[in-house]
Parts: structure tokens; sequence; C-alpha cells
């Protein structure tokens, strides 16, 4: 009685542990090359330009590419233009199922170099993964700017190479 006891939890535990059909699907649809077309700020009516993911100006990432490989959690972004720090750059991403009957997602995505073991970076950011199709996907992050939530929204297309 114990050993089945004892399978049972474990198998419990497995399965709590492991992702949903609805998070492997969404990882599906993610999988392959997207253009980042343009970051607008719904809540603000002013001039703003952030920094995204600690790394370059909201401007530089407009047309940006990114690949998304699913069977590994991969993938790569890059940067081109006029006063941008140019180049590809590597990180993991993930999604996990925030609420299936609204169909929203937390979508995490943890920049890494060369080499690194993506287990011992311990930052990373979370985003909400407003809306996905095989054809465009709206990401959303929220941020504090002078003690309110300030939205910054990703509008993403999926490319054709």
């Amino acid at each position: 009685m114990k050993k089945i006891i004892a399978l049972v939890t474990v198998s419990l535990l497995l399965f709590a542990c492991g992702t949903t059909k609805i998070e492997r699907q969404a990882e599906r649809t993610f999988k392959g090359s997207w253009t980042l077309n343009n970051v607008t700020y719904p809540n603000s009516d002013g001039f703003v330009d952030v920094t995204l993911f600690q790394d370059a100006s909201a401007n530089c990432f407009r047309n940006s590419q990114w690949n998304f490989i699913s069977n590994n959690n991969k993938g790569t972004y890059t940067l081109s233009g006029a006063n941008c720090n140019e180049g590809t750059r590597n990180f993991i991403w993930a999604v996990q199922e925030e609420n299936a009957d609204s169909g929203l997602y937390d979508f995490t995505l943890k920049p890494i170099n060369d080499g690194e073991n993506a287990r011992k970076i311990n930052t990373g950011f979370r985003l909400n993964l407003v809306s996905l199709s095989e054809t465009n996907m709206v990401w959303e992050q929220t941020v504090s700017y002078e003690g309110q939530p300030f939205i910054i929204r990703m509008n993403f297309s999926k490319s054709n190479y």
C-alpha cells in the first residue's frame, strides 16, 4: 500500500511540474523567425524612449529579428540601425500558463552570453503574452515609472524566412 501511495505522489509531482498542453502549443507557435515591428506605450501621452532588456534603446529594437527554437527554448535577436549596438544576442525563453480561461500567459526571457549556463543566471524579464497567433504576437511588460505602472507593448509579426 505504501508503494502505491508513493507512486501516486511521485506521478502527481511529475505531472504538476511538467508543461501543460496549452503551454506546449504556445511554445510550438513561438517557433520560428519573428520581426519586432514596433514598441508602443499605451498609457503614455509624451515622448518616451526606454531601454529594453537592459540592452538597448527601444528604437534599436524596432524591426529587430527574433528567432525562437522550441525544442530547447533558446533563441536569438539581432539589432541593427544607426546609433545602435548592432549584433546578435542569445536568450533562453519559456511560456508559463497564467490563466487557462483567459488564454493569457506569462513569458520569461533570460539573456545569456555565449557559453554561459542559463541555470547560473538569476536575472531575466517577465512579460505578459497578450496575444499569440500563427502570424502575430503581442508582449507587454509593466514597469514602475514615478511610482505608477507603465506599460511597454511590443508587436511582432512572423517572418517569412
